[in-house]
């Protein structure tokens, strides 16, 4: 599995992503200059933050509203369904969601209905399984439950950092399905948002909000144009950016002492690319002491998210 530009016998697999993790056999990190440890590294003055300390759960409406710019989080995306009792249910009560269309079955309307802390819009429409199918495809699974949507509005990076939590960026992340498991584990530890370029990244769609399974409602998808200024802006901000691979040490969150920190992941095959490593602060990888060598990138941010919050 080539990692980071290296090669590892030549067996390349671009149907997973994987993200290289502390081993053994360590490798020399390739920082261009050696980089200030975060105790060294000069501190900012404090600035309030909104939002309290708990956003692992639905908005609970203490933060400002964020500004919004009226264009699609993803480039050209179209409206599309969601999928699934979880997913849709976070659709329809997540105010931001422009929602074109509601389909129930006989059989989950009952219990939806019960479930949601906003009433039915009047878009809502009886399908049975047939009609499930030609919209949504036989293979997707929909638990009686699907909306049509519009993808939500782009938000500003500036305005996303304004949440608490630590914050994950992706590096050429194309699978939509990992960026919706990472945004699933993001929403549970309390994750700030998910930064993704623009570009070579995957549009808000079916796959990536059921992959989510209602998180991509509740943590912000921030776009952005270029990686290397976005982590700039993230140092601005005073916060310790890690990149995940193994030609570093181990990461260790409580060697942070308790400093805000942002995880970059890299892509699918080739890990990060050299400039997004040489921005940030330090490169760090998992401590895995078994034989696995490398692991699926929603598996190591979730993983890399624990080890930054365990302990507070």
């Amino acid at each position: 599995m080539p990692v980071s530009g290296r090669s590892s016998g030549g067996d390349r697999r671009d149907d997973e992503t994987f993200v290289p993790s502390y081993s053994r056999r360590m490798n020399t990190p390739r920082h261009p200059k050696p980089r200030p440890s975060p105790s060294n590294r000069p501190q900012k003055e404090h600035r309030p933050r909104h939002g309290g300390d708990d956003h692992t759960g639905a908005d609970k409406g203490t933060h400002r509203q964020p500004r919004r710019h009226g264009r699609p989080s993803g480039r050209g995306a179209a409206p599309y369904w969601v999928a699934g009792v979880h997913a849709s249910q976070a659709a329809l009560e997540n105010p931001h969601r422009t929602v074109h269309r509601v389909l129930l079955s006989a059989e989950a309307q009952e219990d939806f209905a019960g479930r949601l802390s906003v009433p039915l819009p009047s878009a809502t429409e009886r399908a049975d399984r047939a009609r499930f199918t030609a919209l949504l495809g036989a293979d997707t699974v929909h638990q009686g439950v699907a909306v049509l949507v519009e993808p939500l509005e782009a938000l500003d990076l500036e305005d996303a950092l304004e949440r608490p939590g630590p914050v994950l960026v992706l590096d050429q992340v194309t699978d939509p399905r990992n960026v919706g498991a990472i945004l699933r584990s993001a929403a549970a530890f309390g994750a700030a948002c998910v930064v993704m370029q623009d570009r070579h990244a995957p549009d808000e769609g079916a796959a990536l909000a059921k992959a989510a399974s209602g998180a991509l409602e509740v943590v912000p998808l921030v776009r952005v144009v270029n990686l290397a200024r976005c982590i700039d802006t993230l140092k601005q901000h005073d916060i310790w950016t890690v990149g995940l691979d193994a030609g570093g040490g181990r990461l260790d969150g409580a060697s942070l002492g308790g400093r805000r920190a942002a995880l970059v992941l890299g892509s699918e095959g080739d890990g990060l690319r050299r400039l997004t490593r040489e921005g940030c602060d330090e490169i760090a990888g998992l401590y895995m002491p078994g034989t696995m060598e490398s692991l699926n990138v929603s598996v190591a941010a979730a993983i890399g998210l624990y080890e930054l919050v365990r302990g507070k």
